[in-house]
């Protein structure tokens, strides 16, 4: 029953297209033209589907170049690294399992690090003694701890 209505409604859309296409487009009456008058339409036919041919192929260069263009703007946007990176998590490695994960199984035995480094002497200040703690107590004390300091 439902494929019967469903041919009803195509069977009706037909008649009233047809109706309307009669209401708006009249039928063409080529009995009364003369042969130039033929030749004449049998030329803008023509011409009608050059310019089809060439408006289609124009719309399909137009297509591909944009879309030429919006793959080249998405890989400009790539190379200039405004995508987004994710956050980083700190991770907490030893200088063993670095060397480890670096070098892979050659590395058996630990680094030492600090073996390698520099070693600085540092200059040690000699200090006066003071050998009589009277002479150095009051203004004169002050003093000498003054004059020694320059």
């Amino acid at each position: 029953m439902a494929a019967v209505m469903l041919e009803k409604e195509k069977e009706e859309k037909k008649l009233e297209k047809e109706a309307t296409l009669s209401e708006r487009v009249p039928s063409l009456q080529l009995s009364g033209l003369s042969l130039q008058d033929l030749q004449v339409c049998k030329d803008l036919h023509h011409k009608i589907d050059v310019v089809d041919d060439e408006r289609y192929d124009i719309d399909a260069k137009v297509g591909k170049n944009n879309k030429e263009l919006e793959s080249l703007s998405v890989k400009i946007f790539e190379l200039k690294g405004k995508m987004k990176r994710p956050a980083l998590k700190r991770v907490r490695v030893s200088a063993d399992a670095m060397l480890g994960a670096l070098l892979g199984a050659k590395v058996k035995e630990s680094v030492d690090f600090k073996a390698n480094l520099k070693t600085v002497k540092k200059e040690k200040e000699k200090k006066e003694e003071v050998k009589n703690v009277e002479a150095m107590s009051g203004m004169e004390g002050r003093k000498k701890l003054f004059d020694a300091g320059q």
